[in-house]
């Protein structure tokens, strides 16, 4: 496994829309691996492949207080959604922001697990937003497109000024 580095806003490559995965091979099986070493090193509840510079439809779930639920979820597909749940986000992109965003409270979304097998299941709560977060990455879309023009402008111009004092 390995640790792949992560691409932070406002980086142009996080814009990508990612492609479907053909066939679950091992490859796709190795970047999820490494995916879940990434996010739990970062240390985060989701990660999307893009995050990493892989335009790839793939993303690695898990809530759990232990990190012993991981769920990675390929060509995932959201098919339906209910309810409204606003909750405070925050994106290994967008490291040291965490603001509110309203999403769906339940969704019920379809995938490919790690083995290629075609799962279904509803998600509520910290699982739907998180899952919800994961797939707009997928899209190009972040949690600060959410937010008003000004509030999302603060954020990128803190985080150029943060890169380039790293730099």
């Amino acid at each position: 496994m390995a640790l792949l580095d992560i691409l932070h806003f406002p980086d142009p490559r996080l814009r990508e829309v990612a492609k479907p995965v053909e066939q679950v091979d091992a490859s796709v099986k190795q970047l999820v691996d490494d995916m879940f070493e990434t996010m739990y090193d970062a240390p985060g509840i989701g990660l999307a492949a893009i995050q990493v510079n892989v335009p790839m439809r793939v993303i690695t779930v898990d809530i759990s207080e232990d990190q012993d639920e991981p769920l990675a979820l390929i060509n995932p597909e959201i098919t339906s959604k209910d309810g409204i749940e606003e909750m405070k986000e925050g994106c290994l992109s967008v490291p040291g922001v965490f603001e509110m965003v309203q999403r769906a409270d339940k969704i019920t979304v379809k995938f490919l697990n790690r083995d290629g097998e075609s799962v279904e299941m509803e998600a509520e709560g910290l699982l739907a937003v998180c899952i919800q977060h994961e797939i707009d990455h997928l899209d190009g879309k972040l949690f600060v497109d959410y937010l008003s023009t000004l509030k999302r402008q603060r954020i990128r111009t803190k985080l150029e000024k943060e890169n380039r004092q790293r730099a």
